[in-house]
């Protein structure tokens, strides 16, 4: 897995399995099942005004009946059918001049049939009836009996709201992001005559997505986005650095007023420069001080990963038998959340069509949850977490996190930075590999500082942070209480499959982790 930022690189894992366009892939699953966890409100007349259901994919719910009784035809358990629709735009800056603008329009449809513990796959990249249909019966065919499923009532589901739904990005004139990466190239330069180059990246996009299940329940949700990115280059008698800093959100455009412009280009250009006057600590066993926020990257990827529950069913998450277990001291609680308002990682539903939840993973210092999509939750006879999730129609869904954080502690930050005689304080990390079955890491700092005598000193830099995930989560000795959520624009890739997430994190002290730096 891998968490990132820049809208331009790709994850790098590789997904097995799946379809070519209109086609379909068979995968090897236990059986969906389980109760809706949404509140669907009846719409009697839905035949005749599809209009309120499906205004934008203007399919009539008589085709959208007709397609899923296609792919419940030779006897399936289940059977869903997900159309997307996302436009986006993209933007960068450089050299002061508008290098790179495009944009992007994709539309499709996947359907996915459960049978037994397999599933059938498939997807079209146009919304043809004749394609639909024969998508749905490529799906099917992974079942081999005889339909018994009666006509479907189409229900609505309600949902609720975290982000505005009504929000379009493609409503914003282009010239106002145009002006929005030039004002940000300018403030970085104008702060500190050692910044010689600058690229702003700015992407956006309005993501639609209607999901029918099997059970006659139909969502309709948008999900817009936005995120900017300010990467600095930064020159001094000779030598080069580099330091950026991104914002990220569900919030309209709005989101960048002049007090967040200001903080994105001021961290941008400290992040920078501060790097002159780093040093390289000695590497060893030493305490480490995780800051609020973008430290969360070390909870997502060392511990998160570990509780998706499609890693637990497998048994090959050390966690697959902690549930109920302790696993940290009892003022550690973390949580994986959809409901946060505007954050990268909320959703209203997820690719299943279950409602976006707030699942308390482990509750006091005990293993309390994993992240369930349908297909897990029914292996483990519970209902789904809302965590079923997909990069777009060609993918099948399977558990992944959102927002993920650690609850506030008892502590304080200035308590737990003078607790350390000698140790490192982390701010920021740019990148990072993960054993997830043992939990293994090695995570690069990107900045931080060095703790001496109860203190922050100098900048540090070229240091790695090594360990392992469930044994870092014992050695967490201290929780401040000033949680913060990143406003970063991560992206989780897993299994071939990305997906925008958040993450947080208060002050947290680590007794002893490996620091690899200087010999």
């Amino acid at each position: 897995m891998t968490s990132r930022f820049d809208p331009f690189q790709s994850d790098r894992r590789h997904f097995l399995g799946l379809a070519a366009a209109s086609g379909a892939a068979l995968l090897s699953r236990p059986l969906w099942a389980g109760p809706e966890p949404t509140a669907p409100v009846r719409q009697d007349q839905a035949a005749k005004t599809p209009a309120l259901i499906n205004p934008s994919f203007g399919i009539p719910i008589e085709d959208l009946q007709a397609i899923m009784a296609i792919a419940m035809s030779r006897g399936a358990t289940f059977a869903d059918l997900y159309f997307e629709r996302t436009r986006s735009v993209v933007l960068m800056l450089e050299d002061d001049k508008i290098s790179r603008a495009s944009t992007e329009s994709d539309l499709g449809m996947g359907v996915r049939v459960v049978k037994g513990d397999a599933v059938g796959y498939a997807f079209s990249e146009i919304l043809d009836l004749k394609a639909m249909k024969q998508a749905a019966a490529t799906a099917a065919a992974i079942a081999d009996g005889k339909s018994d499923a009666k006509p479907m009532t189409v229900q609505v589901g309600k949902l609720p709201k975290y982000y505005d739904i009504d929000y379009r990005y493609a409503a914003v004139d282009l010239a106002k992001k145009k002006a929005l990466v030039q004002d940000i190239n300018s403030r970085c330069k104008q702060k500190d005559p050692r910044i010689v180059k600058t690229t702003v990246a700015y992407s956006d996009s309005d993501r639609e997505v209607l999901i029918l299940t099997s059970e006659g329940v139909l969502t309709h949700d948008q999900q817009p986005m936005v995120r900017v990115i300010a990467n600095c280059v930064a020159e001094q008698k000779g030598r080069r650095e580099t330091g950026l800093y991104n914002i990220a959100s569900r919030h309209g455009f709005d989101l960048f007023d002049a007090k967040a412009i200001a903080r994105l280009c001021d961290e941008a250009v400290r992040r920078t420069v501060g790097m002159f006057d780093a040093v390289t600590p000695k590497g060893g066993e030493m305490p480490v001080v995780l800051g609020a926020g973008p430290s969360g990257i070390l909870l997502h990827e060392a511990i998160g990963h570990g509780m998706e529950a499609d890693f637990n069913r497998k048994n090959t998450s050390i966690y697959a038998t902690k549930i109920g277990k302790p696993v940290a001291e009892k003022f550690v609680t973390i949580v994986d959340d959809a409901t946060l308002p505007d954050a990268r990682g909320s959703i209203h539903v997820d690719d299943e069509g279950t409602l976006g939840q707030r699942t308390v993973l482990v509750d006091g210092g005990s293993m309390a949850s994993y992240l369930h999509d349908r297909i897990s939750a029914h292996h483990y006879g519970l209902k789904s977490t809302g965590s079923g999730r997909r990069e777009s129609f060609r993918f099948v869904p399977m558990p992944r996190m959102r927002s993920t954080y650690m609850q506030p502690g008892p502590h304080h930050r200035s308590e737990i930075i003078a607790s350390v005689k000698k140790g490192i304080y982390c701010e920021s990390f740019s990148n990072g590999q993960v054993n997830i079955g043992g939990g293994d890491y090695t995570f690069f700092l990107k900045t931080g500082y060095l703790i001496e005598d109860g203190k922050l000193g100098r900048p540090i830099k070229d240091v790695n942070l090594i360990g392992n995930g469930p044994d870092t989560l014992t050695k967490i000795s201290m929780v401040a209480n000033d949680l913060v959520i990143d406003e970063g624009g991560w992206t989780c890739g897993k299994n071939g499959q990305s997906v925008p997430v958040s993450q947080g994190m208060p002050t947290v002290l680590v007794k002893s982790l490996t620091v690899g730096g200087a010999a």
